[in-house]
């Protein structure tokens, strides 16, 4: 089958100027490596503007104007079926699944297509990611066990956060070059052809957050490998989307954490993790009250906050 050298799919949501930045420098990097692309933007419904902008400033992008915000993962999943996955692809090109609030650097797509030439049993690559200004964040990760749930909530020692233990990778261990982990932050993954006919769409029942994770275990159970590339590199503007919803975008994530637990890890995991949010959730209810009452949180906040903990406690 022949095809570009990638496809590309950006699912977005009223985040019209990160988005323009996106394409920009897509193109830019495509450009500087030598590569031809096929750029795919499933717009989630947004009220800003963002698919008018694509239209007119990027008519090569093929743009889907969805009626309703549908979430990500059937947001990539629409993408990944107009290219005829899982059943008949219409290339064998790698997939790249890019969120709008990122930026391409030059040489990171070169460096990402050729580690799954290289890498014949690498499902999945990921960059490495950096921060607006210019700071590392974490890229990889390993699966979410109970001690990282329950360090989610209790105020803990920079080195203990930074550990094994919170599913961190060290300086040490992932140095300059690839090395292989559980599952990639999801900001940026380039996927091979192969692995999504064999693994599948990604579990549409995620409306945002962990869907990447899911994959990921799956592929695991079929003998794939997950790599991350530090010297390729993704600005990310961490969670443009999710920032406009803060509370909201909390219950999801715990929706789908508990989502995740209960189908890879088992119901007996799924309760003990809820156990361990529970107590996380009366920490931080019990230390809501008090700034309230020192005039540190207005009333506001804290009944939103209030009102998203509750929610989770309930899930």
């Amino acid at each position: 089958m022949s095809g570009p050298d990638l496809e590309v799919i950006i699912v977005s949501y009223r985040v019209r100027r990160f988005l323009s930045s996106c394409l920009a420098s897509l193109y830019g990097a495509l450009a500087a490596d030598g590569l031809h692309a096929r750029v795919q933007v499933l717009d989630n419904a947004s009220d800003d503007g963002s698919a008018d902008m694509v239209a007119a400033e990027y008519p090569q992008v093929e743009l889907v104007r969805n009626s309703l915000n549908i979430g990500y993962a059937r947001g990539v999943n629409l993408g990944l079926r107009r290219l005829g996955y899982p059943i008949a692809p219409v290339s064998a090109s790698p997939v790249l699944l890019l969120n709008p609030d990122t930026e391409v650097l030059p040489g990171t797509l070169r460096w990402l297509v050729d580690d799954l030439g290289r890498l014949p049993r690498a499902g999945l690559v990921g960059p490495g990611l950096r921060f607006g200004d210019g700071s590392l964040q974490h890229s990889a990760f390993r699966f979410p066990g109970l001690v990282q749930t329950g360090l989610e909530f209790f105020p803990i020692h920079w080195r203990l956060r930074e550990s094994k233990l919170n599913g961190r990778f060290s300086a040490a261990e992932t140095g300059s070059a690839p090395f292989r982990c559980d599952h990639p932050l999801g900001a940026a993954m380039l996927l091979r052809s192969q692995a999504l006919t064999e693994i599948g769409l990604f579990d549409d029942g995620y409306f945002m957050y962990c869907e990447e994770i899911d994959w990921c275990w799956r592929a695991a159970r079929l003998g794939w490998e997950i790599w991350s590339d530090p010297r390729a590199v993704i600005v990310h503007h961490a969670g443009r989307s999710s920032a406009q919803f803060r509370q909201a975008m909390f219950v999801e994530l715990w929706r789908s954490r508990y989502r995740l637990f209960s189908k890879q890890r088992g119901r007996a995991f799924q309760g003990a993790a809820r156990g361990l949010v529970r107590l996380g959730l009366a920490y931080e209810m019990a230390r809501a009250r008090r700034q309230v009452r020192a005039g540190e949180l207005s009333p506001v906040e804290f009944a939103e906050r209030m009102a998203a903990w509750r929610t989770v406690w309930a899930l």
